[in-house]
């Protein structure tokens, strides 16, 4: 019987069968391979994280409790600091002259002088947290990081600013972010919350280049950090968030928004009540002019628009050298030292003496009056006036206001040596010769050029002529500045080699190997020149026994905690010339100014025995005059910067402007005479028999 077709089942195609196994098998092993491969990629990022993260723990673990990092011992005594120049008034009272700093002015505060409202005004608009959390402000960090505009702001607490003002390191990523909350943990680790914020205030910037409360206090208000009232605590707070844009100077409004932003959150820490918020919110705070507070007036440096005096830029200098001389420094090094490290220098001026020297020098107040070169410039001059023992009491490098710091000082500057003319014959022929007992003041030389080799007559006197064929006194050559006589002394009796041996080794000029010649030595018409600084140093060895004191224009350096660093106080002179020789060119000069026939005659001081010798170069370019009294002794230079002749004839405006300087110097002071000087009685007399 046949079979139904239904129940008739089809015969499986064994090919086929296989087939469908091995695609099922194919899918299960891929899905088996994808995930293993997703397994494998989760096992390794977990481990990957877990050992990462285990490293940064330990290394953020190490890193927080390890030593200290930011060392703020340190930073106080190295940071940038504004350095101070001081000077003593007449009553010896200290008073403040300039500060001196590159773009940062600070100056150190410490904790304790403080007022409590500063503290009050910038924690809590700054960090309300500060004495709760251990460096970092989890709940701002947390909040500002979750944040996709997230540029590394925002979250940061005094501890973290302090950092940043530490390091400069604003860069705004999570790296930078990273470290600085380390380096936060480790700081708060090593120093109390007294020691953070005491840093902080003193090195927050707080605009108008003011970093920290000091100055800031000083240039807005003129009042220290511990005279500040709460209005004015609250508004340098405020300054924080911008301190170039919400200034006082910059932006008062926006600035007292800020203050009134301080004195809300002041309020709600419950420092103060409802009611002294509200008054003071409605007060604007008073601020100084801008340029007119103490500490402003004189905030300097090379590029300020506060212009240094003569006197001040001088000691900076002379700081910078010794710095070099005495710590090995180069000339940067010494340089930031005085701009950068918190110094206290000690100015030797004479206030009221230097004032003097600058009203006459800025308004030409006796100066004669004067042609003017070829390019449209009167003549210019330089004066340093000294005491007896080395100190600068005053000095101007220029005529007319000073306009720049850091400039052309004629006084002092190498490049501003000129030909000293006949000033330099005490120097270098009269002084040598009677040291030496070749001559005395009543000697008796032949008034007569002496014979060059060439067979030319020389030098000639000013008046043109080669000498008057007469015996004639050493007293009387130098008082009539003859210059015959010096030339004779010279070629005769002296030589070449003392004569140069003592302008250099014992009245410093600094004269070069070109100068140990005639001309140089016996008339002044030098190669180098020298300065009006080194001309009053050298002429002071005569009113004071022949001792040579190297000029100073500073006590003493203090750093900032008042050790010492520099002393000019102690330094010993030389015995540049014997004191008889002094005693004897000192009756001589004070003779070239009571006598008619002296060049220095009309410069005496009333009430003041007055000593001189002028110098005139042969081309009429440079007028000197060099003397004093004995109080003071000035070395003064007149004449063109370009070099021309000043047409002046005989005339000598230094002379003129000396009168005019010390006239004034001296009012009030007890006239007084050099000790046995006016009739000085000669030591040795060794030329004494030529007639």
């Amino acid at each position: 019987m046949a079979k139904n077709s239904k129940d008739i089942k089809p015969q499986s195609t064994p090919n086929g069968g296989k087939a469908k196994n091995k695609k099922k098998k194919k899918k299960h092993t891929k899905l088996f391979v994808v995930f293993t491969f997703l397994f494998c990629v989760f096992v390794s990022a977990m481990l990957t994280f877990i050992i990462v993260g285990n490293n940064v723990l330990t290394y953020a673990t190490d890193f927080i409790d390890g030593g200290i990092v930011i060392n703020l011992d340190d930073y106080k005594d190295n940071q940038n600091q504004t350095s101070i120049m001081y000077a003593y008034d007449s009553n010896d009272n200290v008073i403040e002259l300039a500060r001196l700093h590159g773009e940062e002015n600070r100056i150190w505060v410490d904790y304790d002088e403080m007022p409590e409202e500063l503290l009050w005004a910038f924690v809590y608009l700054e960090d309300k947290r500060f004495y709760e959390h251990n460096g970092v402000d989890w709940i701002r960090t947390i909040g500002v990081l979750v944040k996709p505009e997230y540029k590394g702001q925002g979250g940061s607490t005094i501890t973290q600013q302090l950092i940043k003002n530490l390091t400069d390191d604003n860069e705004a990523t999570y790296n930078r972010k990273f470290g600085e909350i380390l380096r936060a943990l480790n700081l708060e680790k090593n120093y109390s919350k007294k020691e953070i914020l005491e840093a902080y205030l003193n090195t927050v910037s707080l605009g108008a280049g003011c970093y920290g409360v000091k100055t800031a206090a000083e240039t807005y208000f003129g009042k220290e950090v511990s005279e500040l009232t709460l209005l004015e605590c609250a508004t340098l707070a405020g300054i924080t968030q911008a301190p170039y844009s919400q200034n006082p100077y910059a932006d008062y409004d926006e600035c007292m928004n800020r203050k009134n932003q301080c004195l809300e959150e002041i309020w709600k820490a419950g420092k103060i009540t409802e009611e002294r918020k509200e008054k003071l919110q409605a007060k604007n705070t008073k601020v100084l002019e801008k340029g007119s507070s103490t500490s402003s007036d004189n905030n300097t440096n090379e590029d300020d628009s506060e212009i240094l005096s003569w006197y001040e830029e001088y000691v900076i200098d002379q700081v910078i050298k010794d710095l070099q001389t005495e710590y090995d420094y180069d000339h940067n090094e010494a340089w930031r030292k005085v701009y950068y490290g918190g110094l206290n220098i000690y100015a030797a001026v004479d206030l009221r003496a230097q004032e003097i020297v600058e009203d006459s020098y800025e308004n030409r107040k006796g100066f004669p009056s004067a042609y003017k070169d070829k390019d449209g410039n009167l003549p210019d001059s330089s004066i340093v006036i000294m005491d007896y023992e080395g100190r600068i009491v005053a000095l101007a490098g220029g005529t007319g206001a000073k306009t720049a710091n850091r400039g052309y000082n004629r006084a002092t500057d190498v490049r501003a040596k000129r030909q000293p003319g006949s000033s330099i014959k005490p120097l270098s022929i009269y002084a040598p010769a009677v040291d030496l007992g070749v001559v005395t003041a009543s000697s008796v030389i032949y008034e007569k050029a002496i014979t060059l080799p060439n067979g030319d007559e020389w030098p000639r006197n000013f008046n043109g002529d080669h000498g008057s064929e007469e015996y004639i006194t050493v007293e009387e050559a130098l008082v009539r500045s003859l210059n015959t006589v010096p030339a004779r002394i010279l070629e005769e009796s002296l030589g070449i080699k003392p004569a140069f041996r003592y302008c250099n080794e014992n009245f410093h000029l600094n004269l070069s190997a070109y100068d140990a010649d005639r001309s140089p030595l016996a008339v002044g018409g030098t190669n180098t020149g020298v300065t009006t600084l080194e001309m009053a140093a050298a002429f002071a060895t005569f009113g004071n026994g022949g001792r040579y004191f190297e000029p100073y224009s500073y006590y003493k350096v203090t750093d900032r905690k008042g050790n010492v660093i520099l002393d000019r106080t102690t330094e010993q002179p030389e015995q540049a010339i014997k004191d008889s020789t002094a005693q004897s060119l000192l009756g001589m000069m004070t003779k070239a100014v009571t006598q008619s026939n002296g060049t220095g005659y009309g410069s005496k001081i009333s009430g003041f025995q007055t000593f001189a010798k002028t110098g005139t170069t042969s081309d009429n370019c440079d007028k000197w005059y060099c003397g004093g009294t004995p109080y003071y002794v000035a070395s003064i230079w007149y004449g063109y910067n370009e070099r021309a002749d000043l047409r002046t004839g005989t005339s000598n405006p230094s002379k003129n402007i000396f009168r005019h300087i010390f006239s004034q110097i001296h009012q009030g002071l007890p006239s007084k005479s050099f000790t046995d000087t006016e009739n000085a009685v000669d030591a040795i007399v060794a030329m004494g028999e030529e007639g």
